[in-house]
């Protein structure tokens, strides 16, 4: 097998699922990030190492364990998409997404992503030449330094809301998950589409109200997911979600963390980052990004509660 540093970069063409045209025929973020899965599974592919044969052969499941990607451009319904994967050393890889429209080529995401291949089952010892991705657990192979667990005597809603924080629970179920397990990558990713989600209704600024009320269409110019350790099936994974920062007053930065509760103890599950904004969508000023005014921010940094 050809050394990992010497094997060429792999390309792949693909295009995005009818189900991400939520607004539109636009392309939502989520599945941005699900082509980048795309073109790192198939880095594995082209070198006889996709997901079946890691883990029938070697008992190693796959697993994307951060993910940090820049979008600058609209990815459309119907564009053709290039994704390039080339391997940055260790267990980094550097995807670019190319959309092929109208003759011509546009740059819609740039991304690091880690993988992590976690021993699931005995098999064959892995080859020298992937020995460097595979890890114990997952947690061994998290770019994050895991924080102290936390006690939580009582229910993990109330600790966490307890400074006035968005709280969101949910059940980790069998599609959300990896070989029967524990909550994947792009489980997560959903779930980071679903805070923001519930987090803006909450604030009394929905998507749909500001899509009816100012024809505003939610954009996201970067997003980044990390697992930090294992959320088993059927645990509940408390999720929270806040805003941070108002850049120049067109976008907020926004942090979602996720945690389960063990033995009384709240374990760091996932942590995530997201930048958000809206472009206009009717009038002169079509496709421009939106100025937050002050009743936006308010609602998005809790001061009109």
């Amino acid at each position: 097998m050809t050394a990992l540093h010497e094997a060429p970069a792999t390309v792949l063409r693909c295009r995005p699922r009818f189900e991400g045209a939520n607004i539109r025929t636009w392309i939502g973020f989520k599945h941005f990030l699900y082509l980048v899965e795309e073109g790192v599974l198939g880095w594995f592919r082209d070198r006889g190492l996709g997901p079946q044969e890691l883990y029938h052969r070697h008992g190693l499941g796959v697993e994307i364990v951060d993910c940090s990607a820049q979008l600058p451009a609209v990815l459309e319904v119907d564009d053709e998409v290039r994704a390039e994967v080339e391997h940055a050393g260790g267990r980094r890889f550097a995807v670019r997404l190319v959309a092929v429209r109208d003759g011509g080529e546009t740059l819609v995401l740039k991304a690091k992503v880690t993988v992590a291949l976690v021993s699931e089952r005995d098999g064959e010892a892995a080859s020298d030449a992937i020995a460097g991705f595979v890890t114990g657990t997952v947690g061994a192979g998290s770019t994050v330094t895991a924080p102290a667990d936390r006690e939580c005597p009582g229910d993990p809603v109330d600790l966490l809301s307890a400074d006035g924080g968005f709280v969101w629970a949910w059940r980790a179920r069998y599609f959300h998950c990896h070989y029967a397990d524990r909550v994947q990558h792009s489980g997560y990713v959903r779930a980071l589409e679903e805070v923001v989600d519930r987090f803006l209704a909450d604030r009394g600024i929905s998507v749909g109200t500001l899509m009816r009320e100012r024809a505003w269409i939610p954009v996201v110019s970067r997003a980044r997911v990390r697992l930090v350790t294992s959320a088993l099936l059927e645990e509940v994974v408390y999720t929270t979600f806040e805003v941070g920062d108002v850049l120049r007053d067109t976008l907020f930065d926004g942090r979602m963390d996720c945690y389960v509760l063990r033995d009384g103890r709240l374990l760091h599950t996932a942590t995530a980052s997201i930048v958000h904004g809206y472009a206009i969508g009717a009038g002169e000023r079509a496709g421009e990004l939106a100025h937050l005014d002050h009743e936006v921010v308010a609602a998005l940094t809790g001061a009109s509660r």
